[in-house]
Parts: structure tokens; C-alpha cells; sequence
């Protein structure tokens, strides 16, 4: 029996790699000190790797933004805008190209957009689409994983396992960037660069290459079925000795599962955390010689593993395969999970005995070996933390309970509906066309998190910081003002996370001092933890809501959180169905929107950034999700009355497939990120005849580059071009917490002009 990791976190214990990246782009640090920053977390990786007793050890896992990205630089599949880039870049190797092709480039007269961004699956991490075109061509671009191998061997020897993204999941991963073929059609020309790189790993000493190949676990075609199949046979007969392992994850193999067994590979690694079903009907049909790896423990969230539920799978492959073709293994990469729980020592002691984090993780895929192997001793101290977490007064409400248990109809409804909330609406607030506003927050300098760290260590006083909060808003409510934005916000100054700030005010939840996760590129979030019953015990967005209203004569929006994102970008209870505790942060937050609207706040921003990134990957899967994800941000909302306008914004979403329940969900305003696809995403909209007002940014925030007046006209034009000019607002694409103050007025005032470009030619 073996042990493995299929990747590990890759920011580093204190978020090294966040502000070496940010150095370097800001032009502090060279290029040779990014790579040593990078250099020794892949060897203190490896090494804690090493120390935890694994059998097979992950490289090429690391990087310096995006694992796709990296897979698009080394195989040659750079969309050619980018070759000014090249060779204005030359001198820095490939890493100045790699980077443009993921935040933009805007210097020395040249002026290159970044490529798409999206969401990894289900997740809240973030991958740069690759672009692919009907003369797509590839090559060996990067050699990346080849030093990354060479270096990782020196450290774990033969244990060291290089991880690509597979062939098949790569392609479906892009966009066809022109119309008239299939991305798949591609796979001809991308396998012979595959079988390049793996032959030379095997000549560098690899005796095993992991394959991540999500898809295997969506729904499929038959085509896309027939292109795994001949990848797979192709690699077979050009790759000889070298043992291949395909890993699932996410989802069920179900309808694939064949398909997935039958691959020529040597190990299949599947994830029994989200579909321990799929055992069984794996079980039945693996194979002679086909080695299993079973992903037991959760690769995606913080709660220690339960022993036995664990053994109970390991036994039955155990039976059937024998210790010889058996690995255990996390679900996933533990990308999506904090790095170690010894750096945080001040989560109550209870709690913290249920949790584990990256490292803990890997010791529990090594005790359950030894305990599968027979030493049961090592059972003990596990069934207690999961007996004391079961039976724990700290979890479990009996007043948050009885009220979920109370709702009804009528708390999902508006008092009128969308057409007639309009009317009321317009009259009453009297914008312009193609109003315009921002997405909630605004930069949040190094002073400001000074602020907020002072005053947490007590080296600043609560009234100090609350002044120095006070003339931050003022001053970013005087500069809208002047540039001339109709509908204003707060900036957030007091907000250290769109969640953690909320999860801070509410019971049932907990946060981490050091619990960073990657979300993209350098951006790095500390989710909280939703250990117990959520509940609101006092205002918590009021008193800066109503203190910014009332220092201008414009429209202040209230900006909170929605359910399913708090969910979503929290590490959530296991012990009970995600739609009850959604139901519970719903009541919270509407307990909060009518707070507002009692304070004389009447636009009401309830973001649901992540209601698309909590969609089951299989379609079968999704009716119930949509049901109650909707009916969660429904309460939020319900209370309100006809003149309150009540806005959501949704993040990266790909909205074809649900856009009859976005329209459910019946808020007045919706804003999405629509400039990296060139209003490509408005399509479903417009098909559907979306009824309600619609926000499609047209300033791509996570790009450091400033959008020209004319860039977003044009964007304009094109969404009026689709949906109904009177129900278009102009905004960006998401908030701008992140940017730097420079480009970001620079671009908001180029959007103010770009808004009233289209009001004086664009016909309403």
C-alpha cells in the first residue's frame, strides 16, 4: 500500500510568494529574487512532504500564478497578441511574457489585454482560460517542469511525482476564439508535444507522471468521450515504461466510469469525498493490474478526518485489490486548504481539535496506512475529536432551528413584481441613462490595513481608527462626486473581506490568524470557519451605511454579502446539508437588509458572487441547488418595500445554462464581469430576454491596465446592441479593493465619459 499528495499550497507559510510577485511588479525586486522566493517554497514543500512519510511526492504543482497558464506557456499556446510582448520582454526569459498574458501589459507603447479569467471547477480558485484557434499550433514552449522535477528529485528522490494537467481536460478547459471547428479537433496536434514532455521526464528519471483529468468526472459527450480514448491509446503506444496516473476529482466518475477504467494507464485516482458512491461501481469493473488511489481525506476543507468512515473505503478496495494496487490519498490538491494548524493558536482548543489543515492532512493519509496495515492503537485519539465534535453544545442552536423551521411562502416574495418595483424605482430616484456606479469597494492602501492591524493589536484606539475610517470615506465620497458617479458606495475601508467581515459579526462562525488560500494569481483569502448555528446578534454594515449617506445629497448603496457566497467562500459545517446552513446566513443577512432599509438606505447591494461556482458540476445535479440557492437570496431580500432597489452582483460566471434561475432570483439590478469576454456573456442574457436591469462591467479589475473611454463605448455599444439600452448600467467588473488608486480613478473617470458617450448615441 502506498501513500500520495496530488499538490500542495503554493503562496508559502507567511504568503511569501504573494509579495515577492507584487514586488516584482511593481518593479522592487529583480527577477533572481522572485525565483529564489519561489525556490525555497518548492524545497520547503517537498521537504515537509518528505518528513509526513509519503510514498509519492507532487512537483510542477507550484506556480507563479496559474497551473493552466503554466500549461499554456509550455505548450506553446500564447495568443498572438502577445508577440510585441515577446519581444519587448526577451531579456527576462519567459516570465515577463507569462505574466502579461495574466494581468495585461501597458507600457512602452504597447497596450495588450489580459487573458480570460474564470473560475477551477466548483472552487473559488481562479484559472486563465487558454485561447485556442482553428490554426492552433503547439510546441514546447517553457521547460518548467523539467527543472522543477531535477530540483524536487534532489530533495525526495524517486518519491518525486511531476503533475501535469492532461490533454483531454487542457483543451476543455479553453475557448475557441474564432467560429467553424471544436477545440477537441485539436487534440491531434497537442498530443505529440505531450508525449515530448513525458518522454524526456522518464529520460530526467520520473517513473511516475500524474495526469489531472477533471473532466472524467462531468458530464460528457461522445465525442469528448471518443478524444479521451484516443489520447489515452496514443500515449500508450508512445510513452513506453513510464506509469501514468489519471486523477479525478470534484466528482463522480457515474456514466464515465468505464470509459475512466479502460484508460491504458497505470493508476486511476478517484475522489471518495464528494461521490464516496462511486467505490462500489469502480470496485466492479476495475480492471486486472488498474492500481486505485483513494481520495479519502477532504482536499477542500479544514475538518479532521474521520478514521473510520475512511477505513470502511480503504477496507473494501483492500478486499478486492490487496495492499499492492491500493494508494491513499487526499481528494484533491491541497491547494484549496491553509497550510499548517500549528500556527494558529487562538482558536478555542475544542474547536481546534476537529480541524486540520495541508500538513495535518498529509499525516492522516499516512496514519490511515499504518491503520489499514494494522496498527488500530492510532484509532483512538481520532474517535474522540469526532465524538466530542458531534455532541458539542458550541454547534447546534435550538432558536436558530425553530426559526428556519418557521419560514414560509410569503418570506421568499417581493410585494410587487419586477416591472411595477421599476416604475416605482425610476420615479423615485430619478437617474439618468446608463447610470453609473462602482462595485462596493474601493483600494485598500497599506495605511488603511495599518489601521485595522493597530487597532487589533491595541496600539490604536477605537475612536482614532474610527476618524481616521471616517475621513477615508469622506474623502472617496468627494472624489465620486466630482467625477461625476451617479449612484455612490462606501468604499469598505472598515472591511478587511467581503466574508470574513460579515462571518466577524456573526455567531457560529471562526477565523484563522495565518489560514490563506490562493484565489488567484497573488490574491490570497483567509476563508472563515462555519463551525456551528449562524446567527445576527447586532447591526453590522449600519452605522457606516447611514454615516456615508449622510455626507452626500447622490445615492448611497448599502453593500452586504449574499448566502451562498458567505457559504462558498467559507469552510463549511460537514455535519449538515449546505441549504440548511445557507437558510441560516439568508435570515442573518435579511435581518441586516431591513436594518438598512429602516435607516434610510434604498439601494441595497447583496452580492452573490459565487451563486455559479456553487453549481454541481453534473447537470442531474443542479435543479436542487438552484432551488434553494435562489430561495436563500430571496429571504434576503423579501422584506423589503417597492421603492427599496435591491441589487446582486455575481463574479467569473458562465450564466447559459441557470439563466432562467439568475432571473429567479428577481433583483432589480445584477452586475457581472463581462470585459475579459467582450460582452460574450450578455449572449445568454439577451436569448433569454432577461427582464430586469443589468449592470455588464466593462473595466476588467483584475488587470492593472487602464481601459480608454473608446474601449469601453465600444463595450457599451455592444451590450446595447443585446439587451435593452434603458435597463443597462455602466460599472466595472468587480470591486476594486485590489487595484492601486492611479489606475484605478484613471479608469473610472475614462468609464464616466464612456457612460455619457452612450447616452448622447446610443438611442433609448
Amino acid at each position: 500500500m502506498q501513500t500520495q499528495n496530488l499538490g500542495y499550497p503554493r503562496i508559502g507559510g507567511q504568503r511569501q510568494l504573494k509579495k515577492a510577485c507584487e514586488q516584482y511588479w511593481a518593479g522592487n525586486i529583480d527577477l533572481s529574487d522572485l525565483q529564489k522566493t519561489a525556490f525555497k517554497i518548492r524545497q520547503e514543500n517537498w521537504q515537509t512532504q518528505l518528513q509526513a512519510g509519503l510514498d509519492l511526492i507532487p512537483c510542477n504543482d507550484f506556480s507563479f500564478y496559474d497551473q493552466t497558464l503554466d500549461m499554456s506557456l509550455m505548450l506553446g499556446a500564447i495568443p498572438k497578441r502577445y508577440s510585441a510582448v515577446l519581444t519587448e520582454v526577451k531579456s527576462n526569459n519567459e516570465t515577463d511574457l507569462y505574466f502579461a498574458m495574466a494581468r495585461g501589459y501597458q507600457k512602452n507603447g504597447l497596450d495588450v489585454t489580459a487573458m480570460e479569467m474564470t473560475k477551477w471547477f466548483d472552487t473559488n480558485y481562479h484559472y486563465i482560460v487558454p485561447e485556442f484557434t482553428a490554426d492552433q499550433e503547439f510546441k514546447l514552449f517553457s521547460e518548467k517542469v523539467f527543472g522543477e522535477f531535477v530540483a524536487a528529485k534532489a530533495v525526495v528522490g524517486d518519491k518525486a511525482k511531476p503533475v501535469l494537467i492532461g490533454p483531454v481536460s487542457y483543451l476543455l478547459l479553453g475557448k475557441e476564439k474564432e467560429e467553424g471547428f471544436d477545440r477537441t479537433d485539436l487534440i491531434k496536434k497537442l498530443l505529440p508535444v505531450y508525449v515530448q514532455i513525458l518522454q524526456r521526464l522518464q529520460q530526467l528519471g520520473a517513473n511516475w507522471v500524474q495526469l489531472d483529468e477533471p473532466f472524467l468526472a462531468l458530464d460528457l459527450s461522445e465525442k469528448e468521450k471518443a478524444t479521451f480514448t484516443h489520447a489515452y491509446q496514443y500515449l500508450k503506444k508512445e510513452v513506453y515504461g513510464l506509469k501514468l496516473m489519471v486523477a479525478t476529482y470534484f466528482e463522480g466518475l457515474l456514466d464515465n466510469t468505464l470509459l475512466a477504467l479502460n484508460l491504458p494507464v497505470a493508476a486511476l485516482h478517484i475522489d471518495l469525498v464528494r461521490a464516496p458512491g462511486q467505490l462500489e461501481d469502480v470496485l466492479a469493473e476495475i480492471p486486472q493490474n488498474l492500481i486505485l488511489s483513494l481520495g479519502v481525506v477532504d482536499g477542500r476543507n479544514i475538518w479532521k478526518n474521520d478514521f473510520e468512515n475512511s477505513l470502511s473505503f480503504i477496507s473494501k478496495a483492500l478486499e478486492k485489490l490487496g495492499a499492492e494496487r491500493l494508494i491513499i490519498a487526499p481528494s484533491c490538491s491541497l491547494l484549496h486548504t491553509p497550510i499548517d494548524l500549528d500556527a494558529e493558536t487562538g482558536i478555542d482548543p475544542e474547536i481546534r481539535n476537529w480541524m486540520a489543515f495541508a500538513k495535518q492532512k498529509l499525516d492522516e493519509v499516512v496514519t490511515l496506512k499504518k491503520i489499514a496495515s494494522g496498527d488500530t492503537s492510532l484509532l483512538n485519539p481520532n474517535g474522540e475529536a469526532i465524538k466530542s465534535r458531534r455532541t458539542s453544545n458550541k454547534v447546534h442552536s435550538k432558536k436558530v432551528q425553530d426559526r428556519l423551521a418557521a419560514l414560509n411562502v410569503a418570506d421568499v416574495e417581493r410585494k410587487a413584481d419586477f416591472k411595477t418595483r421599476q416604475k416605482i424605482q425610476k420615479k423615485r430616484l430619478n437617474l439618468p441613462a446608463f447610470p453609473t456606479t462602482t462595485i462596493g469597494s474601493f483600494p485598500q492602501t497599506d495605511d488603511i490595513r495599518q489601521l485595522r492591524a493597530k487597532l487589533k493589536k491595541g496600539e490604536l484606539s477605537p475612536e482614532a481608527y474610527d476618524k481616521a475610517i471616517q475621513n477615508a470615506t469622506i474623502e472617496i465620497i468627494r472624489w465620486q462626486e466630482a467625477v461625476g458617479l451617479d449612484v455612490l458606495v462606501h468604499g469598505e475601508f472598515e472591511r478587511n473581506d467581503m466574508v470574513e467581515y460579515f462571518g466577524e459579526q456573526l455567531a457560529g462562525f471562526l477565523f484563522t490568524k495565518n489560514g490563506w488560500v490562493q484565489s488567484y494569481g497573488s490574491r490570497c483569502v483567509k476563508p472563515p470557519v462555519i463551525y456551528g448555528d449562524i446567527s445576527r446578534t447586532n447591526d453590522m454594515t449600519v452605522r457606516w451605511s447611514q454615516f456615508a449617506a449622510s455626507q452626500t445629497d447622490k445615492w448611497m448603496k448599502g453593500m452586504l454579502t449574499g448566502p451562498v457566497t458567505i457559504l462558498q467562500w467559507s469552510f463549511v459545517r460537514d455535519d449538515q446539508e449546505r441549504s440548511l446552513t445557507t437558510n441560516q446566513i439568508a435570515l442573518a443577512i435579511r435581518d441586516e437588509v431591513l436594518a438598512l432599509e429602516k435607516a434610510g438606505i434604498s439601494i441595497i447591494q447583496i452580492d452573490e458572487a459565487a451563486i455559479r461556482e456553487g453549481l454541481p458540476l453534473r447537470k442531474a445535479k443542479r435543479a436542487d441547488y438552484l432551488q434553494w440557492a435562489v430561495e436563500a437570496f430571496r429571504i434576503t431580500a423579501g422584506g423589503v418595500a417597492n421603492e427599496t432597489q435591491i441589487h446582486t452582483h455575481m463574479c467569473y460566471s458562465e450564466f447559459n445554462d441557470i439563466i432562467e434561475h439568475i432571473a429567479a432570483m428577481d433583483a432589480d439590478v445584477i452586475t457581472i464581469e463581462t470585459s475579459r469576454s467582450q460582452m460574450e456573456l450578455l449572449q445568454a442574457f439577451a436569448h433569454f430576454k432577461y427582464p430586469n436591469e443589468i449592470g455588464p462591467g466593462v473595466y476588467d479589475i483584475h488587470s492593472p491596465r487602464v481601459p480608454s473611454a473608446k474601449e469601453m463605448a465600444d463595450l457599451l455599444e455592444k451590450a446595447a446592441a443585446l439587451l435593452p439600452a434603458e435597463h443597462l448600467w455602466v460599472n466595472p467588473d468587480c470591486g476594486l479593493k485590489t487595484r492601486k488608486w492611479p489606475e484605478t480613478k484613471a479608469a473610472l473617470e475614462n468609464m464616466v465619459a464612456a457612460a455619457r458617450q452612450a447616452r448622447a448615441h446610443i438611442m433609448i
